[in-house]
């Protein structure tokens, strides 16, 4: 089994780089944050007016840690169902559903083991140098100090590890729940099906995020904006959830105006998304979860400085002083890389996963420029739904933030700043899609059905 699953990441180095990436992430994340804990330890106490290290390393550090776990999670969800039809194979050659599971795990196992010492020394480097910018703030006391201990390391790669294991059980559902012979034709034409666990852990995760959501409303404004943030991912544990479900809807009624303009590519771009519901997802949720965090940060800035002008007191002091507006860029640049780089990963390995659907339209009359725009019709919808879902969830829960401020209810929204955050969002999809696109139409297409090119 060993051997097969190194077969298997070989054969796919598009796929597993994505959640190689997002493994690496992972684990440099908790082990920076971890050793900024651990630096508490030895370091000299806070003093009156600091935040401290323990505070520091885990308020702001569990957003940054939870944003990296549920890329993993999605990313490596990815990944099983693009080896859909090779393990509906072995199931169909006597392979058992424990060691289907077994294959997915031992790939876990050998990218977490692979990506763990660079993840180690990034986030150890990058422990050394946030602390430094944090004695030079202030923000800690003079004499604080990384500690050479190999907990955070270790720790991040057990979570990495465990957090792994049970998104590759979860994700290899689908294959065994069935049998094999079902499984080797959803492989071909796709499984519509939303499983029995799925919907109601996804509607578990919407009432959940509904009533944090209300629950922040009630904190005072520094611990609404933290909460804020929690409540952000809540949704967007979610959105992930009934992705299948709901993303099909709204490419449906988005749709409308793009089979107007271009009623063949147009046409054919909304079949290809609302007839493929799981791999539709995977695109959006990425898209979503950057355009949610990046609006979420934007929108609770905007909104804090129009509070401001209300109120100069110390509790509005507290929520917009120096030292904390600077952690907050600095959250929201960690989490805009970790975001980013999901979203071309994966959006670039959706694409290349495509080869052969392009080559089969190329054979059957498809010409190049024509492929090319039906990929840029479906960038078009995949970019516009996962906008305005992630703008949706910002929106939902930056307004529990806003009301505990003074002034309007509402939050405050910079027209400038939410159009480059789309800008933004648009670029790293065309880099996905459309860059990945024009390499997987090239070159001859009967090779590439024949499978002699990858």
């Amino acid at each position: 089994m060993l051997r097969l699953a190194f077969g298997q990441i070989r054969t796919r180095p598009a796929t597993f780089a994505g959640l190689a990436t997002a493994l690496f992430m992972a684990v440099t994340a908790i082990t920076l944050f971890g050793s900024l804990i651990a630096a508490s330890v030895v370091s000299p106490p806070a003093r009156a007016g600091q935040p401290g290290l323990v505070l520091i390393g885990g308020a702001f550090g569990e957003i940054a840690i939870l944003v990296a776990l549920f890329v993993v999670a999605n990313t490596l969800g990815f990944a099983v169902r693009q080896q859909h039809r090779e393990l509906a194979l072995l199931r169909t050659v006597a392979a058992t559903p424990r060691q289907v599971r077994g294959l997915v795990r031992r790939q876990v196992l050998i990218v977490v083991s692979l990506v763990s010492p660079v993840g180690w020394a990034a986030g150890t480097l990058g422990a050394h140098r946030l602390l430094g910018a944090l004695v030079e703030r202030d923000l800690v006391p003079v004499g604080s100090r990384i500690p050479f201990t190999p907990v955070p390391a270790v720790a991040a790669s057990v979570i990495a590890l465990l957090l792994g294991t049970l998104s590759a059980v979860l994700a290899a559902r689908p294959v065994c729940r069935v049998a094999p012979a079902v499984a080797l034709g959803e492989s071909v034409g796709g499984d519509r099906r939303v499983g029995p666990i799925r919907t109601p852990a996804g509607l578990l995760a919407l009432g959940g995020g509904v009533a944090f959501c209300l629950f922040v409303a009630r904190q005072p404004p520094d611990k609404a904006g933290q909460g804020a943030l929690l409540a952000t991912l809540a949704l967007m544990a979610a959105v992930a959830l009934l992705g299948p479900l709901f993303t099909v809807a709204v490419v449906t009624v988005l749709g409308l105006p793009i089979r107007a303009i271009a009623p063949r590519s147009g046409r054919l771009a909304d079949a290809n998304l609302r007839g493929y519901a799981a791999r539709l997802s995977s695109a959006v949720v990425p898209l979503a979860l950057l355009t949610a965090l990046a609006c979420a940060f934007r929108f609770m800035g905007d909104t804090v400085g129009d509070a401001s002008r209300h109120l100069a007191g110390t509790e509005m002091a507290s929520v917009n002083s120096a030292g904390d507006t600077w952690l907050r860029q600095v959250e929201l640049t960690l989490l805009v890389c970790f975001g980013g780089v999901s979203t071309v990963n994966t959006l670039a390995a959706l694409t290349a996963a495509r080869r052969r659907e392009f080559a089969l339209l190329t054979l059957i009359g498809a010409t190049r420029r024509q492929v090319t725009s039906v990929l840029c019709a479906e960038c078009l919808l995949i970019t516009a739904v996962g906008t305005l879902t992630g703008t949706a969830v910002a929106v939902a829960t930056v307004t529990s933030f806003s009301v505990t401020l003074p002034g309007s209810p509402l939050p405050s929204v910079n027209p400038i700043g939410y159009g480059s955050i789309a800008a933004g969002v648009a670029v790293l999809a065309a880099l996905g899609i459309l860059l990945t696109g024009r390499r997987a139409t090239s070159g001859p297409a009967t090779e590439t059905v024949a499978g002699q090119r990858g």
